[in-house]
């Protein structure tokens, strides 16, 4: 049975603010601390079948690996501590872009997804829920739940064991978004198009858009909506036919809820994407 936002609110404390255990670490503190991680996550099998790095950016490679493949399960406070200072220095690293200073109510921007500040943001994720168990692949569900750190996987399972199934095509939850510059994560699960490109693909990816509009809207605080091209990378749905649905279902879905939202944007990774979703726009 599908569940709703009332069904997994309290569960993962939605309406709390994120507190980290710690503050970011300054740069000198960075690699001293990802080595700290490292040696507290010891007992992973990932850390313990390899040696450790010599170069830093390869030790911090290594903890993003770790914290990608690892199940979501209770972590040691004192490690999520050393965690919350890694993330959330590097966080400080990442020149952040503000939604609210793009210029029309309907904008587009091109860039890093987790580098860019709304209310929330859109994660393409898979029916699983739990985020991509691939090290260091490039699609925007590994980057995402890499940049808010594991917390956001504990939340996704947390929903999906109230759930008991796996997530519908079309349809949303909503998390936290812990380290990123987002305060709220919207994971949606997209139509996968193998071969030709049917009238149903359509029809399910407008459902995605709206679903997280909808879902988006419960929740008084979220002003500001950042989409990622949902479907479009590994799940095959061509990037012009998937952005005229997306700017369609939007404009549709905010002419029919005037003033809901402030900005509602459209992030495009490439030149590609960029330059067709402002033809459309």
């Amino acid at each position: 049975m599908l569940t709703t936002l009332p069904d997994y609110r309290h569960a993962v404390a939605l309406d709390e603010p994120f507190r980290p255990l710690s503050a970011p670490a300054p740069a000198d503190r960075l690699d001293v601390l990802t080595s700290l991680a490292l040696r507290m996550l010891g007992d992973d099998p990932w850390v313990g079948r390899f040696r450790l790095p010599r170069e830093a950016v390869d030790r911090r490679r290594m903890l993003r690996a770790v914290l990608t493949v690892r199940e979501p399960a209770p972590l040691d406070p004192e490690l999520v501590a050393v965690l919350d200072a890694v993330l959330g220095g590097e966080r400080r690293r990442r020149p952040a872009a503000d939604a609210l200073s793009l210029p029309a109510p309907v904008a587009v921007w091109r860039g890093d997804i987790t580098r860019l500040k709304a209310d929330a943001i859109v994660n393409a994720a898979n029916d699983a829920l739990l985020g991509c168990f691939q090290p260091m692949h490039a699609c925007v569900d590994n980057a995402i739940h890499h940049a808010a750190g594991p917390r956001l996987r504990a939340d996704c399972q947390r929903i999906m064991a109230l759930q008991g199934a796996a997530e519908r095509t079309g349809t949303a939850k909503i998390t936290r978004g812990y380290h990123l510059p987002a305060s709220f994560v919207l994971h949606t699960v997209g139509p996968i198009v193998h071969g030709n490109l049917l009238p149903a693909h359509g029809t399910a990816l407008a459902d995605s858009y709206r679903a997280c509009l909808d879902l988006a809207a419960e929740v008084p605080g979220i002003r500001t909506v950042a989409f990622c091209g949902i479907s479009t990378g590994i799940f095959g749905f061509p990037k012009r036919p998937a952005a005229r649905v997306a700017v369609g279902t939007v404009r549709d879905w905010l002419a029919a809820h005037p003033g809901r939202f402030e900005r509602v944007v459209f992030v495009a990774f490439g030149a590609e994407d960029e330059s067709v979703y402002r033809e459309l726009l």
